[in-house]
Order: C-alpha cells, then structure tokens, then sequence
C-alpha cells in the first residue's frame, strides 16, 4: 500500500527475474502497461520510471494504454519487439496504484477516473460510470436470453471459492453462498436503481503488479531456461471495437470474438482443446459472455455453463480458477499479465492443489478494456 511508483517497478522487475536467476541485464526490450498513472499517481514517462531497475537503462522499453487490457497489450507489445529482431528476451509489467499509502480509497474520485475510458456522450447521469454500464449490458442479457440473477450470480460464488485457494487473491478470506450473492443485505445491494447488478457482482479495487519474462528460442538459450519449464504463447490476437457502446452488439462484440479467433488460428488450436481460461469478468456478466467468447457456450448460453458447474477447477474447462477479477482483484494495468500468469502456472501444474486443473491441456485469455471495447486474446500451451 505504503510503495511508491518506482518501488513498484523495481519489486516486479527484480521479482520476475529472480525466479529464473537472471539480472534485469539479461532482458533486451520492455513494455509497461497501466490505466490510471496520471490521474491516481500523477506519474508519467513509466518507461522511464521502468528504465530505473539497473541493467534496464538504454533499453527499448515503452509505455502502453489500452484501458483495463493495458496489461495483455503490453505483453503483445513485447511480443512485437522481439519479432521486429529487436531483441531475443523481454518483460512485460503491468501495474496499477488505485489506493493511498495508508491503503484508503475514494471511490468517486476512481469511479470519475475510470469513466474516463468510456464516451464522453455515455457518461451523463451516471454516478459510478463503469458499474452502470454494465448493469445496462446484465439487463440486456438477462432480457436476451432469460437469464436470472440467481443464473449469473453462480460465477461470483464459484470465483469466491476459488480465492480461497489462491494466497495472491484479495477476497480470499471471504466465502460466499448463492442465497448471499442474490440476496439485498449487507453489503450486498443493487449498484444503480432499476437495473440488476449487485455488488457480489462487481470486481474489485485492487492495489497490484506483475511481470512476465518472454523470449524467443534463442533467447531462452541465453537466459539458461529449459523449454519444458515455460509456456508458449503459441497465438494471440487484438482488435477493437467502437468505444461508444451504443449502435452495436455488446453481447456477441465483434472485436472480441475476432481477436479470440485469431488466436485460436495462430495456434491452430480449438476451443474444444481448451480447459484452462482466464477470462475478464469486471462484472459477472462479462464471465458469462468471455466463455462464450472463448468458445466454450454458445451466446446466452456462458452462464449456464457456470451454474452446470462446467467452469469449476474439476470442470469441463477450468476458467477463473485464480478466483477471477471479482475475488482476486483486478489492477487494471497489471490484469491481462497476471491472467497470462496464472494460466501458466496452470499449465506446467503449479497452481495450488485445490485448484489445479487436471491434465492441462491449452489454456485461453481474455482481456479487454472499456465497455467491451478493446480485446487482447491469447492461447497457450506448455
């Protein structure tokens, strides 16, 4: 809480190399990846702040912003450089400082903050900008496709017990039952009057970082890092729709199921060779939709699949078995690494054993920012 913005670089930096035993000398290019720099920590030129961890200096490394897929883009930024020839190894970190040093929060000042990544023309009337939103997208869906409450309410409970198991996840000395999470009381209520969305469905505000060490063949050769301990990026994909949510098709949006295609494409893979995701459930309306964008339900059908216990980490597909942007927290810039991470940890089976999902196969991300605008898609396998 108490860290500063460097003090943050420099901990993820040094911590990611430290699990491979290398300096920060050994990493040729970088990127960084965060949302809310500028307005929450009157800090720019992250680059440059990047550029601080010896052995990084004179390096190619840029700051990226994409919203709340900032993370997932600072990854493909990385991935870029290497394929220009630019280097043979990098890191991606994303981060996000949403709290003061004593760990307190305004929530109207980051619900203002936030609101700046939706249109200026969508954002009147609107108190928490982002939470109406997508009230507005759960009502279209649960009008769409009779949905229930209770229906998308499975996805928060499950994330729930999934915390549990996860020492990096911010709810995880909380447990929730599905009469709670429907349930107005407590601190349970509806976000925006008239519409469905309560707070058990919302994520969180989160304090957070995180870094991801890439590298071609070539470079793992240098860094001394055996193939059969990695994972590869085998495809990705990114594409963006209009930001104005009005005039299009949030429940099925374009650019998503484009970007997830041209992973699965890259890869030459199929959904059906999936059973590890990360998908981006700000709300749990978004966990129902990101399962039907990575191909594992049919549209209207994502929820469905939660309440069939389809998702869980013994399930058909274990998605979210980090405990999801709802319970394990989502810092924005740092979000699209961490579902990178959690999913590699996955497939090389070192994810705890409560959660752990048998035989990995291929895993698939899903990151996106703004009101299901920006979309930054991956699939790996070990």
């Amino acid at each position: 809480m108490g860290m500063t913005v460097p003090a943050i670089f420099d901990a993820a930096i040094t911590g990611a190399c430290r699990l491979i035993d290398v300096p920060a000398s050994a990493l040729d290019v970088g990127s960084v990846g965060a949302a809310c720099n500028f307005t929450l920590n009157e800090q720019g030129l992250l680059a440059g702040v990047m550029a601080m961890t010896p052995g990084l200096e004179g390096k190619p490394i840029e700051a990226v912003e994409n919203a709340c897929a900032s993370g997932g883009q600072a990854v493909l930024s990385v991935i870029q450089k290497l394929q220009l020839g630019m280097g043979e190894t990098g890191i991606a970190v994303g981060y996000e400082k949403m709290r003061d040093a004593e760990g307190k929060m305004d929530g109207k000042l980051i619900g203002k903050v936030l609101g700046y990544f939706s249109h200026p023309g969508e954002r009147e009337g609107k108190v928490f900008i982002f939470p109406h939103i997508f009230a507005e997208v759960m009502q279209q869906y649960q009008d769409a496709y009779g949905v229930t409450e209770r229906d998308l309410a499975h996805i928060p409970v499950q994330e729930y017990a999934n915390a549990r198991f996860n020492p990096c996840a911010q709810m995880s000395k909380v447990q929730i039952t599905l009469d709670q999470a429907v349930a107005i009381e407590g601190i349970n209520r509806y976000v925006v009057e008239g519409l469905p969305l309560k707070t058990y469905d919302c994520s969180q505000i989160t304090d957070g970082y995180a870094a991801l060490i890439l590298a071609t063949a070539e470079g793992l050769t240098r860094l001394g890092v055996k193939r059969a301990d990695c994972v590869e990026i085998a495809g990705w994909g990114q594409a963006t729709d209009p930001i104005q949510k009005a005039g299009r098709d949030v429940l099925r949006p374009a650019g998503a199921y484009k970007a997830m295609n041209a992973a699965y494409r890259m890869a030459n893979a199929e959904p059906e060779d999936v059973n590890v995701a990360e998908v981006h459930d700000c709300f749990s309306v978004m966990g129902a939709i990101g399962t039907e964008v990575i191909g594992k339900a049919a549209p209207g059908k994502g929820a469905q699949y939660w309440v069939e216990g389809k998702a869980g980490p013994f399930g058909e597909c274990g998605i979210n078995t980090s405990g999801g942007l709802i319970a394990k927290g989502h810092p924005i810039g740092a979000t699209g690494i961490a579902m990178i991470g959690w999913s590699a940890l996955q497939l090389l089976g070192r994810a705890p054993v409560e959660l752990q999902v048998k035989n990995p196969k291929l895993a698939a991300t899903f990151n996106i920012g703004g009101p299901i605008c920006a979309s930054v898609c991956t699939v790996l396998r070990a």
